[in-house]
């Protein structure tokens, strides 16, 4: 006798955590794009950027982590570099590959972005450690699964 396979049903909970989450991430996001728009940058550029300022990367690394085609990030960097945030450079292990890095100004306005970006920041600040330390540990076994 075959086994069927059935979906499990969703439970209220479950929705309710997703509703959450989903909640926290939109919120997350706006002020993300509301503080990227106050440094005169699109919200890919200060994600761009931020990778940018903790490391020099190559284009297609860059591509991997944004989730993005090699040709938008190079249209992000040009944009970045004609500013002066962003610079090319060649790869010290491979001078066939260009790395993209931050310039001191670009890891100042990355900086000035992160320190702007309260929402994340604030309500975590009201739950103790052992609970932001619990979040963390099932926030990582949700992104494992």
């Amino acid at each position: 006798m075959p086994t069927q396979k059935t979906t499990p049903r969703i439970d209220p909970l479950t929705m309710e955590v997703v509703e959450l989450i989903g909640t926290v991430v939109a919120r997350y996001h706006e002020e993300y794009e509301d503080a990227a728009a106050e440094h005169t940058l699109t919200g890919a550029q200060a994600r761009l950027l931020g990778l940018l300022s903790l490391e020099p990367l190559p284009m297609r690394r860059l591509a991997q982590k944004l989730r993005c085609e090699p040709s938008n990030v190079t249209g992000i960097v040009d944009r970045l570099e004609t500013r002066g945030l962003v610079e090319r450079r060649p790869d010290p292990k491979d001078r066939r590959v260009k790395l993209a890095a931050a310039t001191a100004e670009g890891r100042q306005v990355a900086r000035s972005l992160r320190d702007s970006l309260d929402f994340a920041r604030e309500p975590l600040a009201g739950l103790s450690t052992a609970e932001r330390e619990s979040l963390r540990d099932l926030l990582q076994r949700m992104l494992e699964a």
